[in-house]
């Protein structure tokens, strides 16, 4: 029998064991760990050298500007207003009776083909319709030739809103026989998506996304991922809402978001940054974009109003309604999107026309500036920045698609449009919001804040086509100097 090892030894002994591999064997191992790891970086360099670039190579909106581009394009520079006296709906009662109402728009002109009727849809729906056709026949492409590789991902705030209250009015008035058969169809959110991908026969996934008027930033973002990753080779996205309803109206009103007092002097209401702002004006509309791969683009021949570079998306979870005050999340939305393309905020901000969300409400304007300011430190002072809200009013879940397609124009025509109404400005709102004129810039990026209840902060950054041979040339010469905005 042996002699037990008392406790004291065997602890000993134990510390006298080295377990630890020889050092040449240590060293073969951590080379052997180095090796299989390689393949690692490897793997992920082929995923990233593989990841396709997004291209914005069409673009299409019905605003209350115009329902062209250049109409469009010709009255931002202009400085001109689209809000006016609401003639769709009854404003006997109501506090404010303006808005952005899109004007002389045939809804037959949407009947594409039999699949389409305009009196099946919402107006909502109408216009994303009319705005993606739009936009297809701008990049130049048939629908015809996408098939599954084309998709639509389109943003939505408020979608189907006018059927809501129309048919609300018929069950209580009429009871529930009156109520149409075609009600959800008409206002579910999918709707507009869902009526773009069957007008252009589009097979690829399609959906809504809805933020609130962050919701075509949202929407965006799905929208160039699946561009990137090769499950799309086209996507139409962007925006719609048709919100200048009673119950719309009636609700932006109560919850004291709206500008009063300016009935009488429509041109003037909406005043981003302006000392004597006092909220926003309601705006309907659409407005699309086809983001494309570089394979397909090249592969057609196409070219390119700019490529999609960085996104980033944060959310406040501070109010339902109201920005953090902070602008802590806003601002980490801008430094996701610029670190997403590995670029530094200093280093391009002499470069860099920024599209501010820009509202004209009390508690944005401030929060908004707090956050450009942060995001870009002693640089924000050389940043040109507009809010074009100030001449199209908000259209809410289409405000990002427009605003966007804005940045797109901007930078290929090398002129930027001003902040109309800007005539005192706000000591809290001290950035360059280029003041009642806009200005010839030649910007090699251009950067769009959306910013929605609920939280929700995008931000998305575009740049200069660098390759001529799928670079859209500019569709006129530069401005002279500046041009003084003017209001209608």
């Amino acid at each position: 029998m042996c002699c037990p090892i008392p406790r004291r030894g065997l602890i000993a002994r134990a510390r006298r064991i080295d377990l630890r591999p020889p050092v040449r064997a240590r060293s073969f191992l951590l080379h052997w760990i180095l090796f299989l790891g390689s393949f690692r970086w490897i793997a992920l360099s082929k995923i990233l050298a593989n990841m396709q670039r997004v291209f914005i190579s069409g673009l299409g909106t019905l605003c209350p500007l115009g329902n062209d581009l250049r109409t469009v394009w010709d009255r931002l520079l202009a400085g001109v207003s689209g809000i006016s006296t609401l003639t769709n709906i009854d404003t006997s009662d109501l506090e404010v009776t303006i808005g952005g109402e899109v004007r002389g728009f045939d809804p037959r002109q949407i009947e594409v083909h039999d699949k389409i009727a305009a009196r099946r849809l919402d107006r909502s729906s109408m216009f994303a319709v009319g705005a993606a056709v739009r936009s297809l026949a701008d990049a130049g492409i048939d629908q015809n030739s996408l098939g599954s590789r084309g998709a639509v991902v389109l943003g939505a705030g408020l979608s189907g809103l006018l059927t809501l209250q129309e048919q609300t009015e018929l069950l209580l008035n009429g009871g529930p026989r009156k109520v149409s058969p075609l009600t959800i169809p008409l206002l579910m959110p999918n709707a507009s998506a869902a009526n773009i991908a069957i007008a252009l026969g589009l097979h690829g996934t399609t959906y809504t996304v809805s933020s609130a008027c962050a919701s075509s930033g949202h929407a965006m973002i799905n929208a160039a991922q699946l561009i990137r990753s090769g499950a799309a080779d086209v996507v139409i996205t962007g925006g719609t809402e048709a919100s200048l309803t009673r119950l719309g109206m009636a609700s932006f009103i109560n919850m004291r978001a709206m500008a009063k007092g300016y009935n009488d002097r429509p041109s003037e209401a909406v005043r981003p940054f302006d000392a004597h702002r006092g909220g926003l004006i309601m705006s309907e509309g659409a407005a699309c974009l086809v983001f494309e791969s570089e394979e397909h683009l090249r592969r057609r021949g196409g070219r390119a109003y700019a490529e999609l570079l960085g996104q980033g998306a944060t959310s406040d979870a501070f109010h339902i309604t109201q920005p953090d005050p902070s602008a802590r999340e806003a601002t980490r939305a801008i430094e996701v999107c610029l670190a997403s393309c590995q670029l530094k905020a200093g280093s391009i901000a002499n470069q860099t026309y920024v599209n501010a969300h820009g509202t004209g409400t009390r508690l944005n304007d401030v929060a908004e500036t707090r956050a450009i300011r942060l995001a870009f430190g002693v640089e924000a002072d050389q940043l040109l920045i507009s809010s074009t809200k100030s001449m199209t009013g908000h259209l809410i879940g289409a405000a990002g698609g427009l605003e966007l397609a804005i940045c797109c124009l901007g930078l290929i025509e090398r002129q930027l449009p001003g902040t109309i109404n800007l005539t005192h400005p706000d000591s809290e709102c001290d950035l360059n919001y280029l003041p009642n004129a806009s200005v010839e810039a030649s910007c090699r990026y251009a950067m769009n804040l959306s910013f929605g209840f609920g939280g929700h902060n995008v931000c998305q950054l575009i740049g200069v086509v660098d390759d001529a041979t799928i670079r859209r040339p500019p569709t006129r010469g530069p401005l002279l100097g500046m041009t003084p905005c003017r209001e209608r």
